[in-house]
């Protein structure tokens, strides 16, 4: 629409110097007005639908994405509408510093991304390393779970009071839209927690990288969506990836396994109704973040009472047993303050996510997500020094290869399918 209206608006300036503009330059104003009915060239351009003259100042006169400067109209046609022809080394002089300025942009933009995808990955392991630590001091997983998802609301809920960011506005309906998601995402966010408690960090993220395998096998039985042989094929070596590492991993326990397992499902049905409520209003200012903050709200508030049920009775003796006497591992303010780091990281590693997987191709997005998991395993493993079989690191390279394999799989054919229905 842009180029429509600047090219209308092109062609009638044009139609203007050609009936007689340069000749009018001696007559008055009025006269000129007269012979040719138009005006200066601003007013021409003003006439068109796309323009925006700003009054005030340099004014300006707009022409799609183009913009003209009231001064520099008189400049190039006179101040009486005679026209002033520029010199070949002044127009490339004009086109190469609009092409420095592209440059600059484009490297601006790529350092914002960088940036954002840095944040992402420090932030993700600072939530798994304070979560880890919180868990080791204090084996209350429901508790912890559930105090991360409140933290996490005193870092939103200020900044929708402080009119910082756009409060989510919902009716009782949204509400009730939003409420499976909420659970879907509780269950998986519990679950997590879990079974970072009852197994290492580098474990639980193998297992967790089995993901892709629900989300195919859940869209299939649920959407009734078919997806190419290819990419059913590559959810081999993650499943021969993940079954490797469990056999030889150190620190395996089912319970571990399948809390890990439990939430991969959990996701993959919060993906699902995503999915299935595409097109269903959500409320107003609900962008990617607000939306994960209203359902992080929703999942805290139904789970208060089962957390403080499981663990509630126990968190007094937990706390004196991990905190004083002879029993003590760390202290009760460094128990607090990992607690709350790892709720307020855990909602800045997902808000800095969709900044940065917003502003890259969805093959850079599977190639950071799936470098993301290896820097955490990686990170883990330094800082817990937990032991590792040569058969563990194997079947875990061949999860995450596999992870991807699959990303980048579906990502042709997605992109295939796109450009023939266009």
């Amino acid at each position: 629409m842009a180029f429509v209206t600047a090219a209308s608006a092109a062609a009638c300036c044009r139609k203007w110097l050609g009936s007689g503009a340069v000749n009018a330059a001696a007559a008055s104003p009025a006269s000129r007005r007269a012979e040719t009915g138009r005006d200066e060239p601003y007013r021409v351009c003003r006439a068109a639908s796309s323009v925006q003259m700003l009054v005030g100042g340099a004014s300006t006169c707009k022409l799609g994405s183009a913009s003209l400067h009231r001064s520099t109209l008189v400049s190039r046609w006179g101040a009486k509408g005679g026209r002033r022809m520029e010199s070949a080394p002044v127009r490339a002089a004009s086109a190469a510093g609009e092409g420095d300025a592209d440059a600059k942009a484009a490297a601006a933009e790529k350092a914002k991304v960088g940036l954002y995808i840095g944040l992402w990955y420090a932030f993700n392991i600072v939530y798994n390393i304070s979560n880890k630590k919180s868990l080791n001091w204090l084996a209350l997983p429901w508790f912890v779970s559930w105090a991360q998802l409140v933290v996490g609301a005193l870092w939103y809920v200020p900044l929708w009071a402080l009119g910082l960011r756009k409060t989510p506005k919902l009716s009782k309906d949204n509400i009730r839209t939003l409420l499976p998601v909420s659970i879907a995402h509780l269950i998986g966010h519990v679950s997590t927690v879990v079974a970072l408690g009852a197994v290492a960090v580098s474990f639980t993220h193998v297992i967790k990288s089995m993901e892709p395998f629900f989300n195919v096998m859940g869209s299939a039985i649920f959407l009734k969506e078919v997806f190419p042989l290819p990419v059913y094929v590559s959810l081999i070596p993650i499943v021969a990836g993940v079954t490797v590492a469990s056999v030889s991993e150190v620190s395996f326990t089912w319970f571990g396994f399948l809390s890990a397992m439990t939430s991969n499902v959990a996701f993959t049905v919060r993906n699902l109704i995503s999915k299935a409520n595409m097109n269903t209003p959500l409320g107003e200012n609900m962008d990617e973040v607000n939306l994960f903050s209203v359902i992080q709200a929703i999942a805290a508030v139904i789970f208060a009472p089962f957390a403080l049920a499981m663990d509630g009775p126990k968190l007094v003796s937990a706390w004196k047993a991990a905190t004083t006497g002879a029993t003590a591992v760390t202290t009760s303010g460094s128990l607090i303050f990992n607690i709350a780091l790892a709720g307020l990281f855990f909602q800045l590693y997902q808000e800095v996510s969709y900044l940065a997987l917003g502003k890259i191709a969805p093959v850079s997005h599977a190639v950071a997500n799936t470098m993301k998991r290896v820097v955490i395993i990686l990170t883990s493993l330094v800082v817990f020094k937990n032991p590792i079989t040569k058969a563990n690191i194997l079947g875990s390279s061949i999860a995450i290869a596999g992870v991807l394999a699959y990303s980048l799989v579906k990502n042709h054919y997605a992109s295939k399918k796109k450009s023939k229905s266009a």
